[in-house]
């Protein structure tokens, strides 16, 4: 098969490509015929570039990046049911033992043996992958493998973050960064539950197509006063911030409701926030992490994409697997808003005989 690959880290130019062997499907695993590939700046640009939280726990060259993606399962293994073949399904990257005291709670995010396609083995950068079969979801008609691969990473993440937080209908929702992939689809999934979303982001124009009550500029003179306008009396109740920038932190607490909730979900600086105590108990406040989703979010993701809910039109950028590098480079200028996906030729709806 074809494959993207590095043999070290480095620049986007470090990224090849070269043949492969397919991948055999073992126990409990299938086949999938690649057809669409996220691209993270986390799970992949980082980890080319050599940078944390990832890079150093890949252990061999040459390394196949890429976590969720798309395609048409080719190929089942021992125990799978055959009539997964030539099913069209979306798959998420986290790897879990299925033993331990988290597994059987239903909260597979907090497995110790948390491991990561495209990190500890294999990625999707390939006209092929070998996963789990409890991976997989049998996406519905409508709906491309672009944006399947796209809800496969944003869409789940955006709903274990809005059950963190308890959003729903009349609930007033801070998005920071929501020009972004995950940001984006956490606001469209947050709006078409009820929520009013306020977005902050650098560059406002990259929100236009949004379902928003506002959308605020995060340099604007009195962030806090602009906040607190658009939420109005009784101020914001959540807050997805998975940027970890100290200036908006002080900026969007002043905003906060009594017995609001933060979440976070990543850090680009890791730089720390000024957490006081006295805030947060004395206004019921709380910070929860979220490090992914699990099968319940999922489940209920999948469930909402049926009934017809979809990536934000314009936040999904389907671009040819042979232009990896050219992605890279966009993410690591701050040139890409919404998510970029590597889309492979030649997937069929039939399995390969």
């Amino acid at each position: 098969m074809k494959a993207i690959v590095i043999d070290r880290f480095g620049a986007p130019e470090v990224l090849r490509t070269t043949r492969l062997p397919d991948p055999e499907p073992g126990p409990g695993e299938v086949r999938v015929r690649v057809g669409a590939a996220t691209v993270s700046r986390t799970k992949d640009v980082a980890v080319r570039a050599g940078r944390p939280p990832f890079a150093e726990q890949v252990r061999t060259f040459p390394h196949v990046l890429g976590t969720e993606h798309a395609g048409v399962v080719d190929a089942v293994g021992e125990g799978v049911d055959t009539a997964l073949l030539g099913a069209r399904v979306a798959v998420t990257s986290a790897l879990t033992c299925g033993r331990c005291r988290y597994c059987a709670q239903g909260r597979e995010e907090a497995c110790p043996a948390f491991r990561l396609l495209g990190i500890h083995r294999p990625g999707s950068y390939a006209e092929f992958t070998a996963v789990p079969a409890v991976n997989v979801q049998v996406i519905p008609d409508g709906i491309t493998l672009a944006q399947a691969a796209s809800l496969a990473v944003n869409g789940v993440v955006a709903a274990a973050q809005l059950a963190a937080v308890g959003a729903g209908p009349d609930t007033t929702l801070l998005v920071l960064g929501a020009g972004g992939a995950l940001g984006s689809t956490v606001a469209a999934l947050a709006a078409s539950r009820g929520s009013r979303v306020i977005a902050v982001a650098r560059d406002p124009g990259r929100l236009a197509g949004l379902p928003l009550t506002a959308a605020i500029d995060s340099g604007t003179h009195d962030l806090t006063g602009r906040l607190r306008s658009a939420a109005g009396d009784d101020g914001i109740d959540c807050v997805i911030d998975n940027l970890g920038i100290p200036a908006l932190w002080d900026a969007y607490l002043p905003a906060l409701a009594r017995a609001a909730v933060v979440v976070v979900s990543g850090a680009i600086a890791d730089d720390p926030v000024p957490l006081r105590f006295r805030q947060l108990y004395l206004h019921s406040h709380a910070i929860v992490g979220v490090r992914t989703a699990n099968r319940t979010h999922r489940d209920n993701l999948w469930t909402e994409v049926s009934a017809g809910f979809r990536p934000p039109d314009g936040f999904v950028h389907p671009t040819p697997w042979d232009q990896a590098a050219a992605a890279h480079t966009r993410i690591e200028a701050g040139r890409s808003g919404g998510q970029i996906v590597l889309e492979f030729p030649g997937v069929t709806e039939r399995p390969r005989r």
